[in-house]
């Protein structure tokens, strides 16, 4: 068929300006057939929205708004000293526990007493702030968990109260003025800081002074303040704050017998002592002027250690009582300190007057001359590694055991290992001289089935334990515990164990 258009009538159409048509060489894509109608083709390219940010108008500041925070009101911060406080706060009475029945008193016939072994003794209720005084309570000792704070008699407690009547000249084996020097030592959780409590407690019933070094990583962490003494060859150095704060403890817990007694020596480096004094107000000197603390201790101590009064006090004077001397951590001073010298060197232990006064009751000599008894425990939770110490001890461990110095079996030091002299020297062989005994090593070790059956006990009768303590689970216990440790045993009893009831169901209800 012919079509109705013909050549001529196409060639009258009006041409197309090329103007409008894309230019070959723009590079522009045709997405549409070439015989479409529309004319997206020529449509101008879509321009990005300009950000709000940088497009300023006329007369306008650019600005940034943002949302504004909510307030927190933040809780006040706790006051210099008060988690410290709360570190250390000691609580020794439990409301919410049972009264035990017929629970005794720590005292001086009980405490010698071989029939109440295993059997807790409850602590004198008078004698707890003395206690509190020479900080013989520790935090993790678990004494808020009963109604009144006690310590059981195991075997080594009932020894050393015999030791204690000893000394004081009482019984048929007595040796008034006796001096026993012991270093204590013992698996972790074995009761070495209790034992040195028992020793302060027994100390207080039998009158005795009782001088304590609670912490002795507090002296030598660099933590209290230091001053060397002029002209002494090595150097030496004061603490003045520790020796005020021993001075002050002491105090406290001995008023009773420290205020019947008078000086009776002559002390011209204190101007501010009266001749009519006190051992109580001799020690006040110390602790209301740490600068004066120091002199104020040797002088003290030349008090409690006389044996006679000087020309002219002869009035007033009466016989000096048996001393308690504990100290607890010993190996924090087997090493150098954290003090430093002028040329800022290390400053061993051993060149602080306050630690090398009290290690010297560990040599041979005349330290207590009215007799008494020098206890210094070591430990295992927070203590650091001392090569020299562990030497010391087994060479002690050898002497006990009847091995002499000059056999091939007394342990000696490694080639090479450096040992530290100063610290050997400490504990170096020492003869007998009076009736001052040779230093010893006490080992604590763990309780015995009897004794543990007799501390669970008390767990039980204090509302703990609900479970029957019988030779079986007391048995299992014993072993669990590593032989009796006291520490295993005591979280082993400290677990309230209440046996579930049986809930009826509804149809036994019915």
């Amino acid at each position: 068929m012919a079509s109705a258009w013909c050549w001529s009538c196409l060639s009258r159409l009006r041409p197309t300006p090329r103007a409008i048509f894309p230019s070959p060489s723009a590079g522009t894509r045709i997405t549409s057939a070439p015989f479409h109608s529309t004319a997206t083709q020529y449509a101008q390219p879509v321009k990005k929205k300009a950000n709000s940010l940088t497009q300023v108008k006329y007369r306008q500041g650019q600005t940034l708004r943002r949302k504004k925070k909510k307030t927190v009101e933040r809780s006040r911060p706790p006051a210099v000293g008060e988690r410290k406080a709360m570190r250390k706060r000691i609580v020794l009475s439990n409301p919410n526990a049972l009264e035990v029945e017929g629970m005794q008193d720590l005292s001086a016939e009980t405490m010698i007493d071989a029939r109440l072994r295993g059997s807790v003794l409850g602590l004198p209720v008078p004698m707890l702030d003395q206690l509190r005084a020479v900080q013989a309570f520790q935090p993790k000792q678990g004494w808020s968990l009963f109604r009144r704070p006690g310590t059981v008699m195991r075997r080594d407690a009932v020894e050393m109260g015999r030791l204690f009547a000893k000394i004081s000249g009482e019984g048929e084996e007595a040796e008034k003025g006796q001096v026993v020097k012991r270093v204590i030592t013992g698996l972790k959780g074995s009761g070495k800081t209790v034992h040195l409590l028992q020793a302060m407690a027994m100390g207080f019933l039998k009158n005795w002074v009782v001088i304590t070094v609670p912490d002795a990583r507090e002296l030598v962490s660099g933590d209290t303040g230091y001053t060397p003494i002029e002209g002494s060859k090595p150097t030496q150095y004061i603490q003045p704050n520790a020796t005020s704060a021993l001075l002050n403890r002491t105090v406290e817990a001995n008023r009773e017998v420290m205020s019947t007694l008078r000086v009776s020596q002559q002390h011209p480096a204190l101007k501010g002592l009266k001749p009519n004094s006190t051992l109580e107000d001799l020690a006040k000197l110390g602790f209301s002027d740490a600068a004066l603390s120091w002199p104020v201790f040797q002088a003290l101590w030349t008090e409690l250690t006389a044996t006679s009064p000087a020309p002219g006090l002869e009035k007033n004077f009466q016989p000096r009582p048996p001393m308690v001397v504990t100290v607890d951590g010993l190996a924090h001073w087997m090493g150098e300190s954290a003090y430093r010298a002028s040329d800022f060197t290390p400053v061993h232990a051993h060149d602080l007057v306050f630690v090398k006064h009290f290690l010297s009751l560990l040599e041979p000599g005349s330290s207590l001359k009215n007799g008494g008894m020098v206890l210094y425990a070591t430990s295992t939770s927070n203590s650091p590694s001392s090569y020299s110490l562990e030497v010391a001890l087994d060479q002690i461990t050898a002497r006990q055991e009847g091995i002499e110095v000059s056999s091939p079996e007394y342990p000696q030091p490694e080639p090479y290992s450096k040992a530290d002299t100063r610290v050997l020297d400490v504990f170096k062989p020492q003869k007998p001289s009076g009736k001052e005994g040779a230093l010893e090593l006490q080992k604590l070790g763990g309780l015995t089935r009897e004794e543990t059956r007799g501390f669970l006990e008390y767990f039980a009768r204090s509302g703990l334990l609900r479970e029957d303590v019988n030779e079986k689970w007391v048995s299992d216990k014993w072993s669990l515990s590593g032989g009796g440790i006291i520490g295993e045993l005591e979280k082993a009893g400290r677990h309230l164990r209440a046996p579930a009831e049986r809930i009826p169901t509804a149809e036994a209800q019915v």
